[in-house]
């Protein structure tokens, strides 16, 4: 059935096959269209949006660049592009803090609390394109978060619209009695959160946490918002973030280090973030060997296992190249048999090339190689970092998968890209063996899947093997204090029945073709990088 435009909606709502079908896919591995895709023109019109869906019982789906990995993005009902909400606030030289809409990218934020002398630590590398709407939803992270720690420390305030169409602004220390959600969950579900083994709550020793609510670090601050950092759009859409400055660095300054063996680079990876580096990258053999095809490689020695890329900062360049050559001997006291310094900007950037060079390199492998983020986000203590790897090599041996493997090292986290040729006839038998040895991998490690990505639908159908039964009611508990109708991007964070991580893969050949000029702009958007491009202006009007 077509679905109606809401009454008094001001925005865009299409629902032609071209525009459902660009908003089909995203960064991640999934494909979902959606009967409608909608865009507000501002707070009042997603008011409007959230009255009809109830009356209407339509889900809706929040919606940034679409370039998280989890399939977070993706929904059968409305899915609502956030992209009018760019506003970014004035910031006055040695301000602490800053306000931008939900659809303003990192970057921009960065750039402008550059201009006035101060910071905003948090970097993923999707950063020129990633919201800070969609960072607060997924609790997204980055190399840096070794040095500065999670997203949730920076976010000062968020200013919401829930499920019943309540618009407001809830700020560090504010408990959010006034708003009926939280209301509810206060009387409903915060006794039993109080009343809880605080070790089911929280993995032990994990440094990134992008997984399930955020119920642990509600408990110890008893803020509202701490509930909301990381719930993926399932209790409230994030129109507006308050994030936390720092001052700037005054000097950066990076090495390389390269290990024979893989133990050995996990455990310096540890002791590099003990001894003050802001970022400690991990490389494995076989992302070496995509990256060694690029067209700008970088000449290493061929017997490495891994190599570790550190950054140091300082409160000037010589403190930041002095740290930089601290961190260089503790890395040849770990073991490191290869050494390089890069204590000018053009060497850095030089060194940090190498950790960007296989996207690009594995987008060309298409279309017989697609690679496929399947277990793209484990995040395990950091001492167990080498079992996690090596676990990883041996699922990817075992289902005769190719993978390339790299991530934050100094946090116990990494992501991997499986290529698969979708051609063959077992590929999909061998990524569900894949995605389930990795995921008992994980367990058995007392990790997460998911460090900075979220759960999103690839990912939630696994929880009950991650977390405690205690901790998977009190998710549905507060999932439903927040959103009794379940229209908020349903089947995220709480599994829906019957699901399964891998349900619509986008690289199946057996599913129907897109529109063409639907086809011809989401291909676009992933080779370009083009993914805080609104969708809408990459294909015809209706």
């Amino acid at each position: 059935m077509t679905l109606q435009r809401p009454a008094r909606f001001l925005g865009v709502f299409r629902t032609d096959d071209a525009a459902r079908a660009v908003y089909s896919e995203g960064a991640g591995v999934g494909r979902i269209v959606p009967q409608a895709v909608a865009v507000p023109h501002d707070v009042g019109d997603l008011v409007h949006l959230m009255e009809w869906a109830s009356a209407q019982r339509v889900p809706l789906t929040p919606r940034g660049s679409a370039s998280s990995m989890a399939n977070g993005a993706l929904g059968a009902g409305v899915v609502v592009d956030l992209v009018r909400f760019d506003r970014l606030g004035v910031l006055a030289h040695g301000a602490h803090s800053l306000h931008a809409g939900a659809a303003v990218t990192r970057d921009r934020i960065q750039q402008a609390a550059l201009l006035a002398g101060r910071s905003f630590p948090i970097d993923p590398s999707s950063s020129a394109f990633a919201t800070i709407g969609g960072m607060v939803a997924t609790h997204a992270a980055g190399a840096r978060s070794v040095k500065y720690g999670p997203l949730r420390d920076w976010i000062l305030g968020l200013e919401c619209v829930f499920a019943d169409g309540t618009h407001a602004t809830l700020r560090r220390g504010d408990r959010g009695e006034e708003v009926p959600a939280l209301q509810r969950f206060l009387r409903d579900v915060a006794p039993r959160v109080r009343g809880a083994d605080p070790a089911r709550l929280r993995h032990a020793g994990v440094r990134k946490q992008s997984s399930g609510y955020g119920l642990a670090a509600w408990r110890d601050t008893g803020d509202a918002i701490d509930l909301l950092i990381g719930s993926e759009g399932t209790l409230a859409f994030i129109v507006g973030v308050e994030v936390r400055l720092t001052l700037q660095p005054g000097g950066r300054a990076s090495i390389l280090a390269g290990f024979n063996d893989l133990e050995s680079a996990a455990a310096a990876a540890v002791q590099l973030a003990a001894h003050g580096a802001s970022a400690v990258e991990l490389l494995d053999r076989s992302f070496l060997e995509i990256a060694a095809d690029g067209a700008e490689p970088l000449p290493l020695p061929k017997d490495l296992e891994a190599v570790l890329i550190v950054e140091a900062e300082g409160a000037d360049l010589e403190a930041a190249r002095a740290l930089a050559r601290a961190l260089a001997g503790h890395s040849e006291a770990a073991g490191a048999t290869h050494l390089e310094l890069a204590l000018a900007a053009d060497d850095e950037a030089r060194l940090w090339r190498l950790r960007h060079a296989a996207s690009p390199i594995l987008n060309r492998l298409a279309p017989r190689w697609q690679s496929l983020q399947l277990v793209e986000d484990g995040c395990v203590p950091p001492a167990r970092f080498a079992e996690y790897v090596r676990g990883v090599r041996a699922a990817l041996a075992a289902t005769a998968t190719r993978g390339v493997i790299f991530g934050h090292a100094g946090d116990g986290h990494a992501h991997v890209n499986a290529l698969v040729d979708t051609t063959d006839p077992g590929w999909r038998a061998r990524c569900e063996t894949l995605l389930a040895s990795v995921t008992a991998l994980v367990a058995s490690l007392g990790g997460t899947l998911a460090g900075e990505h979220g759960d999103g639908r690839l990912r939630t159908p696994l929880l009950p093997q991650l977390w405690h039964a205690e901790a998977l009611a009190l998710f549905a508990a507060t999932k439903e204090a927040f959103d009794p109708e379940g229209l908020l991007n349903p089947g995220v964070k709480v599994p829906l029945p019957g699901a399964r991580p891998l349900e619509l893969l986008k690289y199946d050949p057996a599913l129907p073709a897109l529109p063409p000029v639907a086809r011809e702009a989401l291909d676009r958007v992933v080779r370009e990088k083009a993914w805080n491009h609104f969708r809408l202006d990459l294909i015809p009007p209706p």
